[in-house]
């Protein structure tokens, strides 16, 4: 066995010394981009030992095998050379790559991607920026060299004094060490036990999101953008100028009258579409309608519920085919609404009842400014586990009543229910008790109604109650409509939206008006009087904007007024008026060309706003 611990310990010191480098790699791109940083903790470099370590151990997976497969082969004099010259190689290859980011991260904000490695959409370019680069910065080459020589200086080669007799009982036992040790490096690739692997937005948990990039390493980021789809291409349809005079996302707020100070709920009902409201299952919600502000054409900005989050607490769409929580873009610098309330005085508070960690919330808020996160960990109350996604909606919304009769006024918080979600799970004591429906969902949505009206009757005693406006919406439809218009583009991403203030009777009737989950975000903060200045790819309610826009399929989805044009990035390929033709069967393209046109240049102006200033980092005003 001591020849093949040879072999564990040449593969452990190897490993560690590409380690140490990376700690070397770190220093470097603080160092020449320390103004970017400040209030740096010690924190932030011991976060970032669990992203090297992930990196490495996705990387050198191959190579722990190669080290410690059970077997003599190994002590062959060229197996080592070849082993020793790839593992160099492939490790120095990654490790340089945070060497881009020495100077390219001044210009993005956040550590770059795959996309940006292999510079997707520059493949003409590429070239030339290379050269203009190694010329300019000519030193980050020199040390680049520098740390190779010494790599291959200390990179220690394999010691053992003569091969052993490979017996039964030696394969036995390399064989334990062997699957032990390749356990240890998937765990450290993963980043630790916990239910799954560290993300990129992980690193602002050790951290301000300024410090995130400090945090994370070039590889790690590489590593997990590989194969997909969600970096943006640098569309430009127009020039600046010209781009700003069609969409323009940066919106100012002067009120002359003073802030309302009024607490904000909102809240996020688990696939509450429009399909499953006003048909017997939501007598509540229902109900609450008609003392609300209601949008009769309310729209999801995507189709799933990590969507949802950004979009109405952020007021940013789901324009790309991965979530913004899960992108390379979720470290980008936002300043959202919790931010918004927190800086004007408000308290801020996110509540979910699935476990901590699920789909990231807990991560995605605290990076947009909450002050605190209550998830399934924090709930205290009554046994109300539901077996699969965390706790019940009624025991949850109790809880969430009973905190937020602990928060300093105002406060804002916003809390998004599990129970109406896959598998529709109830509590056993209300089975039979609410109505089946038509569809496999709508008892579990009939149960959430219940728990939604539990929780008003219980916020209706609190003193708190009556200074507090209530938005209520949706994160996305649900999964099997009946209704064949809930089945169209346009009708999947029908969500109710409403605003409701039990003191304010303005806030009471229906609008035809387009409205959409990032629109949420700018309208509470004109109904607030709160004068600030905000990157929104939303609208208030209260202005005469009427456009809604979403993403599935790789297809742009863009309503304005009466009409949904389906866009697929270059040219339209559909034009409808959704309000007559809610199954969308008579596209008017060739039939009303002067909309198409209008239509079509707002579009591509929205794209290229969006796409711009997620690829820039440019959703905070500068």
């Amino acid at each position: 066995m001591q020849n093949y611990y040879s072999h564990v310990k040449l593969f452990t010191k190897r490993f560690l010394l590409i380690f140490a480098f990376y700690q070397v790699c770190r220093v470097l791109f603080y160092l020449f981009n320390r103004s970017a940083f400040t209030d740096v903790s010690l924190k932030a470099f011991l976060g970032g030992i669990r992203f090297d370590f992930s990196a490495l151990g996705f990387i050198n997976l191959l190579f722990a095998l190669l080290h410690l497969i059970p077997g003599n082969f190994k002590n062959n004099a060229t197996y080592q050379r070849v082993l020793k010259v790839s593992f160099y190689v492939v490790n120095l290859a990654f490790m340089l790559t945070n060497f881009v980011d020495f100077e390219y991260f001044k210009f993005t904000g956040r550590r770059s991607t795959f996309s940006m490695i292999t510079a997707n959409g520059m493949e003409n370019e590429i070239g030339g920026l290379v050269l203009s680069f190694l010329t300019e910065f000519w030193y980050f080459p020199v040390i680049a060299v520098l740390l190779a020589i010494l790599l291959w200086k200390v990179l220690p080669n394999l010691q053992f004094s003569e091969t052993e007799k490979f017996t039964k009982i030696t394969l036995l036992k390399q064989s334990g060490i062997f699957i032990l040790l390749m356990g240890i490096v998937f765990l450290l690739a993963r980043g630790g036990w916990q239910k799954k692997p560290i993300s990129i937005v992980t690193a602002v948990e050790y951290g301000s999101i300024n410090q995130s990039a400090l945090v994370l390493n070039t590889p790690f980021c590489i590593l997990k953008t590989i194969g997909k789809k969600g970096n943006l291409d640098a569309t430009k349809y127009y020039s600046e100028e010209e781009l700003n005079t069609i969409f323009n996302p940066v919106l100012a707020f002067n009120s002359e009258e003073k802030p309302t100070k009024e607490n904000v709920v909102i809240i996020i009902l688990e696939s509450f579409g429009r399909e499953n409201i006003q048909c017997g299952q939501t007598p509540f919600l229902d109900s609450l309608i008609t003392k609300s502000l209601f949008f009769e054409n309310g729209f999801a900005n995507g189709k799933l519920s990590i969507d949802a989050v950004p979009s109405t607490l952020s007021s940013i769409p789901s324009l790309m085919n991965q979530s913004l929580i899960t992108s390379s873009y979720a470290v980008n610098k936002m300043y959202a609404l919790p931010q918004v309330l927190k800086d004007n005085g408000y308290y801020t508070a996110f509540f979910h009842g699935a476990f901590n960690g699920s789909q990231n919330f807990d991560q995605y808020c605290n990076a947009i400014g909450f002050d605190n996160y209550f998830g399934k960990n924090e709930y205290v109350g009554p046994e109300s586990f539901d077996g699969k996604w965390g706790v019940f909606d009624e025991d949850f919304f109790q809880f969430y009543c009973k905190k937020m009769g602990e928060f300093k006024q105002p406060f804002f918080t916003s809390i998004f229910s599990i129970s109406s979600h896959n598998p529709y799970t109830i509590p056993e004591k209300y089975k039979g008790k609410f109505p089946k429906g038509t569809t496999k969902i709508q008892e579990s949505i009939a149960y959430s109604d219940f728990a939604l009206q539990k929780f008003f009757e219980s916020a209706a005693k609190q003193d708190w109650f009556k200074n507090t406006l209530f938005v209520i919406t949706a994160d996305h439809t649900s999964s099997e409509p009946t209704a064949e218009k809930f089945r169209t583009n346009v009708g999947k991403f029908r969500v109710p939206i409403l605003f409701y203030k039990p003191t304010d009777a303005a806030l009471k009737g229906k609008l035809d008006k387009n409205f959409q989950q990032i629109d949420i975000m700018p309208s509470v903060l004109k109904h607030l009087n709160i004068n600030t200045k905000i990157v929104t790819f939303g609208k208030p309610y209260q202005s005469n904007n009427d456009f809604v826009v979403y993403y599935l399929d790789n297809i742009y989805h863009y309503i304005d007024s009466d009409y949904y044009m389906a866009f697929d990035g270059k040219n339209a390929i559909g034009l409808y008026n959704f309000k007559e033709d809610e199954l969308l069967k008579n596209n008017l393209l060739q039939k009303e060309p002067e909309v198409a046109k209008k239509m079509e240049r707002f579009i591509k102006a929205y794209i290229q706003s969006f796409n711009e200033r997620m690829i820039n980092n440019e959703l905070t005003i500068q």
